[in-house]
């Protein structure tokens, strides 16, 4: 069953034009997929020189982790802890920039490592089965 906005967006803290994401096409204990559109949106907050260049698909990729972090948490009744972003390893850009994409972006995480206090994820961004982005990235919480 496909989550909208309203079914997660309240589970991570980035609101408004700044929640880049916008469904969850699926997901279990260490994967998810979601599905964003804002990356052809001229407002997009992340846009500079009036372009939205590739680097921002890591981004795309944090959130869909915080999201999973979120839905695994309300699970089992938590909320689960903030977290930040405290590395990217092993990234590769396979574009330029992404604003000039027609299709929509499928962002997939998957929990490498989970330390109770910090994780470590995998991501993966496509564009019509094109692969645009990867790379790990790990996340603490904020204490």
């Amino acid at each position: 069953m496909i989550l909208g906005k309203d079914d997660w967006q309240h589970l991570i803290p980035h609101r408004g034009a700044m929640c880049l994401l916008d469904a969850v096409v699926a997901w279990d204990e260490s994967h998810i997929h979601a599905l964003a559109l804002s990356h052809r949106d001229p407002a997009n907050p992340l846009r500079s020189d009036d372009l939205l260049r590739s680097v921002n698909l890591c981004e795309y990729g944090a959130q869909t982790m915080a999201i999973h972090g979120g839905l695994l948490a309300q699970r089992v009744g938590r909320v689960a802890a903030p977290g930040m972003l405290v590395s990217l390893r092993e990234v590769k850009l396979q574009v330029a920039r992404i604003d000039d994409l027609s299709g929509d972006l499928d962002v997939y995480a998957e929990k490498l490592l989970d330390g109770g206090a910090s994780w470590q994820y995998g991501f993966r961004v496509e564009c019509a089965g094109r692969v645009l982005a990867e790379g790990r990235a790990a996340v603490m919480t904020q204490s």
